[in-house]
């Protein structure tokens, strides 16, 4: 059997190793996806937190007000940096997906891509790497920002009275 899609010179051996090879970055593209889908949900929910701010922030006080106008922008600062961090692991995966279509080319058509694809995997792994260390910074700064304020927390006394029910209470530091 010949034509346009059957080449009698390269062998299904061949073709079956090329796939092999292409099986490692096709898990590393899984992986990137999967950080992705944690990036765009966290992404979706500072979104959400900063609309309904925005929604309700005629209607505080002076204090909360400034309160509101410091969460708006610790909420801006942390959606550009985890659109910074998709920004880096999208490219990262597209950088995945070159390595692959020029691991068989190269092998396909026997032309020497060793440099260009070790290039690129590595281009991979850096932004990779930069799309992580934003992340970690997002969540550092999500976590920092993150404290109930004063005068919602009980009391001493109220810690103290509560101690044999239970309930978790807060430490003193």
């Amino acid at each position: 059997m010949t034509g346009p899609l059957v080449d009698p010179a390269i062998p299904v051996s061949t073709v079956a190793n090329l796939i092999q090879l292409a099986i490692a970055p096709v898990f590393l593209l899984a992986g990137i996806g999967a950080i992705l889908n944690v990036l765009a949900q966290r992404l979706a929910r500072v979104v959400d937190r900063a609309r309904k701010l925005e929604e309700e922030f005629g209607s505080y006080d002076e204090a909360e007000r400034g309160r509101a106008a410091a969460e708006l922008c610790l909420l801006d600062r942390r959606m550009t940096l985890v659109n910074r961090s998709i920004s880096a692991c999208t490219a990262s995966a597209l950088f995945v997906c070159l390595v692959v279509a020029f691991l068989f080319v190269a092998d396909l058509v026997e032309i020497g891509f060793a440099r260009p694809i070790a290039v690129l995997f590595v281009l991979a792994m850096l932004l990779l790497i930069v799309g992580l260390v934003l992340f970690l910074h997002e969540i550092r700064l999500a976590t920092r920002a993150l404290h109930v304020r004063r005068e919602l927390l009980p009391g001493p006394a109220e810690v103290s009275g509560r101690a044999g029910s239970g309930s978790p209470g807060r430490r003193e530091r």
